[in-house]
């Protein structure tokens, strides 16, 4: 299972993506990587291997921001390279992703007519460059017209380099987003927002969150407004890593049609 975090505000958003994706570190992983808008353009810095190599690539390169989104990987599309690792860029655009494109073959054909070049073996790669070229200047409206041609399970989280906000969605896998003053956060799952906020609100499938530091609006996948449903966290930082269970054991029970279905997904198919 791999991990994300967003954030947008006033903090140096390096600092803040490393530290939820360390307290992301027990979903397992194989690479890490963050990216950051700094004054000279999104910075993306990522390594395979444990968050340590990645600690050490950002304290040498100190990018300066205060936006940016951080993963952490579990190789499925590709092996555990530097390439490989989230976060994902496509000119101006960057995105992290969990889950499975199911279609992301039919998709890379597309893309590669269209002149695309690809760096890496992963599905969210071709996520990334569809954004891109459905992109007009609206984040929002690029991420909508992009997941109207994916198929599959995905929680993503795309930035921008002309624009000051995160856009988010999912469908099947989780996503999370924290609510803040002058800031606010989105992640895979509650523990990379403990230390900085205990307001959130839970995205459903087929969700989409628009978050800047002012505020956060959803919408569905269609561009509909939702309403926001504001949840206290009451957990300890150990109840929220075991997700409310009172142990690993009978959360890693229920985790696992939706841990099976990321899993196959793509990979098994109905003529087989």
């Amino acid at each position: 299972m791999c991990g994300i975090v967003g954030y947008v505000g006033f903090r140096v958003a390096a600092d803040v993506l490393l530290e939820g994706l360390r307290r992301l570190e027990y979903r397992g992983y194989d690479s890490a990587g963050v990216a950051v808008r700094a004054p000279e353009g999104i910075r993306v810095v990522k390594r395979a291997g444990k968050l340590s190599a990645l600690a050490e690539a950002l304290a040498e390169e100190k990018p300066r921001g205060t936006l940016g989104v951080g993963h952490t990987r579990w190789a499925t599309h590709g092996p555990p390279t530097d390439e490989n690792a989230h976060p994902h860029r496509s000119g101006k655009l960057v995105l992290v992703h969990n889950g499975i494109i199911e279609n992301y073959l039919e998709l890379k054909e597309r893309l590669l007519a269209k002149g695309y070049r690809f760096e890496s073996d992963t599905d969210t790669e071709v996520l990334a460059h569809l954004i891109a070229d459905r992109y007009r200047g609206d984040l929002e409206a690029a991420l909508r017209e992009a997941l109207a041609e994916a198929e599959g399970a995905y929680a993503v989280v795309a930035m921008h380099e002309d624009e000051e906000r995160l856009v988010a969605a999912r469908t099947v896998s989780p996503l999370v987003v924290g609510l803040g003053k002058g800031e606010n956060f989105v992640a895979s799952d509650v523990p990379a927002l403990l230390p900085y906020t205990r307001r959130v609100v839970f995205l459903e499938d087929g969700e989409m969150a628009v978050v800047d530091r002012e505020g956060v609006r959803l919408t569905d996948l269609a561009g509909n407004p939702r309403p926001l449903r504001i949840a206290e966290i009451e957990w300890t930082l150990e109840q929220a890593e075991k997700g409310g269970f009172p142990h690993y054991m009978l959360k890693e029970i229920f985790e696992q049609p939706w841990a099976l279905e990321n899993t196959l997904g793509g990979r098994i198919h109905e003529e087989t």
